[in-house]
């Protein structure tokens, strides 16, 4: 199973005409922020994959769209616009959601087919106020919020989840010490406590894109999609504890 991951750069390797031709190989698009929708919007027409996004801190023009809460501060116009932006893009915003996702499905070392367990939650670590950042706390009380979905999972799926998405990393796992990218601690408690194969994040920008940008937490590898990166998720069972593991490879076209 091969995913386009991308974030915070608009790459011309993939918005290029020669897109479907060199991604003709993926299974599904996954967006960790800081994009705008006409980027994913291309991305979604060129390739016509299945595409999870959530957002970051920055390109939040469509942002009040898909909240509730903020849209009841703006004109009623502007609620009718969300019932119908959710899925206007052609992508499936995935902020506190827990997919099982039957149409990206594999073989369970039992033999049983078993859907994709993917999820994500967007936003940064509170800095300036701005819109989509919050404290620790408040990131916390919306992965608590996933928990019931997540149990399910366990008990019908033999595991929490595959994929875990977000924007910011975990705290001293591939972020920076300034307010601005200072990673969740709160993310850390998510790896040890629901073990996701594979944790796909953004908002930490390389500079040198040859640069590490793969790291490991326990049984779950943390990825930096910013700009693009092909991953290859092979899922497999854990001899210690009977939950998926992922056999993950890393491709970039660099």
């Amino acid at each position: 199973m091969k995913f386009l991951c991308v974030s915070d750069q608009v790459d011309p390797l993939v918005y290029s005409t020669t897109v479907k031709e060199r991604y003709s190989d993926i299974d599904a698009v996954l967006c960790a922020g800081d994009l705008s929708m006409e980027y994913m919007d291309f991305i979604v027409d060129a390739l016509g994959k299945p595409t999870f996004f959530i957002f970051g801190n920055h390109d939040l023009s469509e942002f009040h769209l898909y909240h509730r809460q903020t849209v009841l501060a703006q004109r009623p116009s502007q609620l009718a616009k969300m019932h119908s932006i959710e899925n206007g893009h052609g992508a499936d915003y995935i902020n506190r959601k827990v997919l099982r996702l039957k149409n990206l499905s594999f073989k369970a070392p039992n033999g049983k087919t078993t859907p994709l367990l993917l999820a994500g939650v967007s936003g940064s670590i509170r800095y300036n106020k701005g819109e989509d950042q919050y404290t620790d706390f408040e990131m916390k009380l919306k992965l608590i919020s996933m928990v019931p979905a997540l149990i399910w999972n366990k008990i019908r799926y033999g595991r929490y989840c595959d994929i875990f998405l977000t924007h910011a990393s975990p705290r001293h796992i591939n972020d920076r010490d300034d307010p601005c990218h200072k990673g969740f601690e709160c993310f850390n408690w998510f790896i040890k406590r629901f073990k996701p194969a594979l944790l796909v994040h953004g908002h930490i920008h390389l500079y040198d894109l040859q640069a590490p940008r793969v790291a490991k937490s326990a049984q779950t590898t943390v990825v930096n999609a910013f700009s693009h990166i092909v991953i290859e998720y092979e899922p497999k069972l854990s001899e210690k504890e009977g939950d998926f593991l992922g056999s993950i490879n890393i491709r970039t076209d660099r």
